[in-house]
């Protein structure tokens, strides 16, 4: 391989990685399940694909921003240090146009397969989470993940909103028990990261109120969690087989929540992996339940 070719193949992990895969992946996931679960048959394999690809793209661009604006505090933290932007291999001026394209394609495939709806609740979500968020909550309050959690929690309803065009309350369900399970999952690491914090200066609530304090916060939302996972059956928006589901994961949920109350070694970046094992599987359990058990079905056998 020549020399040219592996600075492109290194560039384009580089800008790959301004993306955020990973954290793009999860959420791409509750916005195709959320499609799934609007409608009894198969959704339109335009909006199937180009609807999951406009929301993945203004995610990647919110990503994106979050590198610029956190530059200097990447580089005081051992998780984000080697980060393109920080490290400088991408320039301000690159991200900037990078983030700018991603953000107007999104938006455009969005407005031509979608809808306006969808179209401007991404665009919401975007600014809530790349400015509202990282240029702000982040540095201003412990609670800054709880409040700012709503921006991430979005996709399903998203996803929901391309294929009805309309904004419904199972939808908004879906939508609060992400924004429940945010905090848990965010603490956990930031318990496991609590001296990269305080580094860097940033209040997360381990380093303002005590890695304690923050573990029983966690293990109180969580079970505030397992109690929301709960409506959408009680709404009969789902069956015995997402009922089953949401309560033996949300159990696994609550192990480590107080394990990492107990302060048991690496709890929190073990409650953090559960964590999103946990999410994932809760939505495939509810996408298994709508097909298997349609709602028909379902309000026959709770009557």
């Amino acid at each position: 391989m020549t020399d040219i070719a592996i600075q492109t193949r290194a560039l384009l992990h580089d800008y790959l990685e301004l993306c955020k895969p990973n954290v793009v992946a999860l959420m791409i996931l509750t916005s195709l399940i959320g499609m799934l679960l609007a409608v009894p048959g198969m959704v339109p394999w335009q909006i199937l694909i180009f609807g999951n690809l406009g929301i993945a793209l203004c995610a990647a661009s919110a990503a994106t921003v979050n590198h610029i604006v956190d530059r200097r505090i990447d580089l005081k933290m051992a998780r984000t240090v080697n980060r393109p932007v920080a490290q400088g291999r991408i320039g301000n001026t690159q991200a900037v146009i990078f983030a700018c394209v991603l953000g107007v394609v999104g938006m455009a495939i969005l407005k031509i397969f979608t809808n306006d709806l969808t179209m401007w609740l991404t665009f919401s979500a975007l600014i809530g989470y790349a400015f509202i968020y990282t240029s702000f909550l982040k540095r201003a309050t412990p609670q800054n993940i709880v409040i700012g959690g709503l921006a991430g929690a979005v996709p399903p309803l998203l996803g929901w909103t391309a294929v009805t065009g309309s904004v419904h309350h199972n939808a908004l369900l879906l939508v609060l028990v992400i924004f429940a399970w945010t905090p848990p999952h965010f603490w956990a690491l930031a318990i496991h990261r609590r001296e990269d914090y305080a580094k860097a200066e940033i209040p997360m609530m381990p380093v303002t109120h005590g890695n304690k304090l923050t573990a029983l916060h966690a293990v109180l939302y969580t079970l505030m969690l397992i109690a929301i996972t709960l409506l959408p059956f009680a709404t009969r928006m789902f069956n015995w087989l997402y009922l089953t589901g949401a309560l033996v994961l949300g159990a696994g949920f609550l192990y480590w929540s107080v394990q990492l109350y107990r302060e048991k070694p690496n709890a929190g970046m073990e409650t953090f992996k559960y964590s999103i094992i946990y999410l994932m599987a809760l939505f495939v359990v509810m996408l298994l339940d709508h097909y298997l058990l349609p709602q028909s079905q379902q309000l026959q056998l709770l009557q």
